[in-house]
């Protein structure tokens, strides 16, 4: 799929500028990945583009909220994302287009991403390997054969872990589609 500016605006949610940012990254992940198809397509652009807030955040934003403080071990949450050292729910906070987090994981994308996000984790704020670390999310959650199945609600409970946004992830996915010609 030859994704445009105007598809990645539509389906991000996306300033045209940020939009044009993204194609070429968005475009390689997607090749790499095997994000083709029309339907698949429109709910990864969705996903990503609620995730980053269209394209604006590659980094969560940290207050420390209530949620963010349970990044920190010792909480049953921290255990979850594989966080075992004091400052670890800050330093593996949501990067990347799909808002990677925890040392565990950033552990895994590492080996696949080829990076060495365990001493560098700031690399998936770098639009390239935002792109490419949602994509390879999305590959390694196996959510392509839910979005072909058009299992949307599925699809983004395999991204945020429930239905959080729900409503803005349905906006966005309706434009996707729209702009891919979908019906």
């Amino acid at each position: 799929m030859n994704l445009t500016p105007h598809i990645i605006a539509a389906g991000c949610g996306a300033a045209p500028a940020r939009a044009t940012l993204f194609v070429p990254f968005i475009q390689t992940a997607c090749d790499h990945y095997g994000i083709a198809e029309p339907l698949d397509v429109a709910a990864f652009l969705a996903q990503i583009g609620h995730e980053s807030e269209h394209l604006i955040f590659t980094k969560e934003l940290w207050g420390p909220t209530v949620a963010q403080r349970a990044y920190e071990p010792p909480s049953e949450k921290a255990k979850e994302l594989g966080n075992t050292q004091p400052g670890d729910g800050r330093l593996f906070c949501g990067r990347g287009l799909i808002q990677l987090s925890g040392r565990a994981n950033y552990a895994i994308a590492a080996v696949a991403l080829d990076l060495d996000l365990l001493n560098h984790p700031d690399l998936l704020e770098q639009p390239e390997h935002a792109a490419m670390s949602a994509a390879w999310f999305w590959w390694n959650k196996k959510l392509t054969p839910l979005a072909l199945a058009g299992d949307f609600t599925e699809v983004t409970k395999g991204v945020n872990g429930g239905t959080n946004g729900l409503a803005d992830r349905q906006v966005l996915y309706d434009a996707a589609k729209a702009a891919l010609g979908i019906a």
